[in-house]
């Protein structure tokens, strides 16, 4: 597993942005697994600039996103497609028809999460993954569990997850509680994941996701899994325990 520690959330952004950018140049008609929240919005912009300066296309890239909260339709401005499409969609030249996401509005949770893996496998599974990691752990909505999940499902939000995301609502009263998630188990079968974290309240659970127990308490762990498949930046405040307690197993850039 190659872990960078950056100096800044700057520099964290525009190494993973390198790392999703040769993905692209690389295999142009990539399926890319994408994920919300405000840790890759520095990567999405990044992405979108080299997009308009031409050194990338997403003219033939199908993306898949890792989660959408139940019943918020997608012009909800609080809807992770909303999210999607003002922060990277409408910034490049990706096709509408292109980009996917879990049906929040879909009531019928066996019909949407079946729905939502056929969908990944006709694509052939995901190329590259993009993860950040909640404060608990979880990765999209996979919340700390006795188990881990395999395919989509439909999961109760934490606590903890419930008042993160608060903040980009009114109030924790209107943030949903139930979302739609890819599984872990999809998660781990794509080719290459590509994990960002920022922020001193994140190297707590970093280090416990690259250097604990591989345990369900703590979805991430599973990284620890696929070593090989794994390009994990980070900036200097969410790596501080892993530059402190385990020097020799980050790149400090």
């Amino acid at each position: 597993m190659k872990i960078y520690v950056c100096k800044t959330y700057e520099e964290m952004s525009k190494k993973a942005a390198d790392v999703m950018g040769a993905q692209l140049i690389l295999k142009p008609d990539s399926v890319l697994g994408l994920a919300t929240g405000s840790s890759p919005l520095g990567l999405y912009s990044e992405l979108a600039d080299r997009c308009a300066r031409g050194e990338i296309t997403f003219k033939d890239v199908k993306t898949v996103n890792l989660d959408e909260y139940c019943g918020l339709s997608p012009d909800n401005d609080q809807s992770y497609s909303y999210f999607m499409h003002k922060n990277l969609f409408n910034k490049v030249d990706i096709l509408p028809e292109n980009v996917n996401l879990p049906d929040g509005t879909n009531a019928d949770a066996a019909a949407e999460t079946a729905r939502y893996d056929a969908l990944i496998a006709s694509l052939g599974g995901v190329d590259m993954q993009l993860l950040g990691i909640g404060v608990d752990g979880h990765i999209g909505f996979n919340e700390p569990d006795d188990h881990f999940t395999t395919g989509t499902v439909r999961i109760a939000l934490t606590e903890s997850t419930i008042e993160a995301n608060s903040r980009f609502f009114a109030s924790s009263d209107e943030v949903p509680r139930y979302a739609y998630s890819m599984g872990c188990g999809t998660i781990l079968n794509a080719g290459k994941i590509l994990f960002i974290a920022n922020g001193k309240n994140k190297a707590e659970i970093v280090e416990k996701a690259f250097f604990g127990p591989v345990t369900p308490q703590v979805p991430a762990s599973l990284l620890q899994l696929i070593p090989d498949k794994v390009y994990a930046f980070v900036d200097a405040e969410a790596g501080e325990l892993l530059v402190k307690n385990h020097p020799e197993d980050v790149i400090v850039l």
